[in-house]
């Protein structure tokens, strides 16, 4: 297991290189003048220049690339353009807002997500899985951004019974937290209903029931626990997901993580600011992704990783 894991976060290294790459060429194609943005529209075309050769953009791009490269690999994501504070400083500021917001949110799809996929599946072709299939599809075609804005309305504006935005108490939490999950509960549903219809169809749950199981042990000890391996994979790949709308819903309520500081940077075309925030959400991703693989382990022991 031990070099299994070193094995994994050494293959990190290429990845994240690799994004770093595409993400440095990608911004660079970008249209607008991040000079032009942070001298104003009434800069001159001399106090242009002197912040273009002050942010290093007057270099050639390969030129570039290799100082952000020099300096990524002594962990130095740079300073702002806009705020002249490191990068770093301005990420780990927001880091644990938009933790708090995934966690929650990854909780929620879970808590909904997985009782509903197992009820559906139990009851299939039932009113009860008609509704929870058409719920599903609802929560996976829904813009988040068109959510949130439903439910500041609802909510903050006409019932005034939660925070249009901002943070501060376990009530700012509520809206963003729920609209991330929406999407996120549809596509656990769906996968939970489809690993259980497969598993209660097997042998072995036929065996458990001959036995003489009442039907709460066969769903929950037998069919779920060897359904659970797709689910795992379902639960850490959405996180991925959570991560790229917390962008639209950090906006939209107004929450000070890194989905809002990515927002204002593409805004400003503060390119080391948008380079490190994407880096770090990739480094999450990565990371998530080796804790999902890590946990298959402990949930089928029949796992082994050589």
């Amino acid at each position: 297991m031990l070099n299994y894991l070193i094995k994994r976060l050494l293959s990190t290294i290429p990845v994240l290189i690799g994004i770093s790459l595409l993400l440095f060429i990608m911004l660079r194609l970008l249209p607008g003048d991040p000079a032009q943005v942070l001298a104003g529209q009434m800069a001159t075309p001399q106090e242009i220049e002197n912040i273009r050769r002050q942010l290093g953009l007057d270099r050639p791009i390969y030129e570039q690339y290799a100082n952000y490269l020099s300096l990524l690999v002594r962990f130095d994501l740079g300073r702002s353009a806009r705020t002249q504070n490191p990068v770093t400083e301005e990420i780990w500021a927001r880091l644990p807002n938009t933790l708090l917001l995934a966690v929650v949110a990854i909780s929620l799809a879970c808590l909904f997500g997985i009782p509903a996929g197992i009820i559906s599946a139990v009851r299939p072709y039932s009113w009860i899985d008609y509704l929870v299939t058409t719920s599903a599809l609802f929560g996976m075609s829904m813009p988040v951004f068109w959510l949130g804005l439903m439910l500041v309305v609802l909510f903050s504006v006409i019932l005034k019974w939660l925070p249009a935005g901002g943070t501060g108490s376990w009530q700012h939490v509520i809206l963003p937290s729920f609209t991330l999950a929406t999407f996120v509960v549809a596509f656990i549903a769906r996968m939970t209903r489809s690993t259980m219809l497969e598993t209660l169809s097997q042998d072995f749950t036929t065996t458990a029931r001959s036995k003489g199981l009442q039907e709460r042990v066969v769903v929950i000890k037998h069919a779920l626990k060897n359904a659970m391996i797709p689910i795992i994979t379902v639960v850490g790949l959405q996180f991925g997901l959570v991560l790229g709308g917390a962008v639209l819903t950090e906006t939209v309520f107004a929450w000070p993580g890194l989905g809002r500081l990515i927002y204002d940077s593409i805004l400003a075309r503060d390119y080391p600011v948008i380079q490190g925030t994407i880096l770090i959400f990739a480094l999450l991703y990565i990371m998530v992704n080796l804790a999902v693989d890590l946990i298959y382990a402990l949930v089928d022991p029949r796992i082994r990783y050589d």
